[in-house]
């Protein structure tokens, strides 16, 4: 890995994470995303080293994710088991405050992989090609994967159009 790569490469990271989980957690994982690409020493052959670190933090959400909804679910079940307290209901209604909103519930509705996409266009601003060297399959798929995905987010949000029809790839 390049030197300079840190420094050029964090903010954009940081910015992609941060606006698929919060400001605090985009913190750790863009470092994390960096020290996964320190140790699995990165190979030109792949492609451009852009996508590839989005590949990274694409990931690292993924498994911040999974480890998140395993919590929540483990918070539920204790909470079926106890009677809510005070504490239990502020905590109910921030989180639902956080996940509120249409757009929030569309996404969720997708399949993780075609969100994961329209996130990498969205959000990363990355071109078909690049979506499909970060996640490893064909551009191809990506115009499939996002077009299946508009569909779907126009239909949650009631025809609206959640993203410009014009591509990249």
């Amino acid at each position: 890995m390049p030197p300079d790569l840190f420094d050029a490469h964090f903010a954009e990271i940081h910015r992609y994470i941060a606006r698929r989980l919060s400001e605090d957690v985009a913190d750790d994982l863009a470092a994390e995303v960096f020290v996964a690409a320190l140790q699995s020493a990165y190979d030109p052959a792949i492609g451009a080293v852009r996508p590839w670190l989005y590949g990274i933090a694409t990931h690292l959400v993924a498994r911040h994710r999974r480890a998140e909804i395993r919590r929540w679910k483990a918070i539920s079940r204790a909470a079926e088991r106890d009677s809510a307290g005070h504490e239990d209901e502020v905590l109910d209604r921030v989180t639902a405050a956080r996940f509120t909103g249409p757009l929030a519930g569309a996404l969720a509705g997708l399949k993780r992989r075609d969100r994961d996409v329209v996130l990498l266009v969205a959000l990363g601003g990355l071109s078909h090609a690049e979506v499909g060297q970060a996640l490893g399959i064909p551009p191809g798929t990506v115009g499939s994967r996002l077009s299946r995905a508009r569909k779907q987010l126009r239909r949650a949000l009631g025809d609206v159009n959640p993203l410009k029809e014009d591509s990249d790839g």
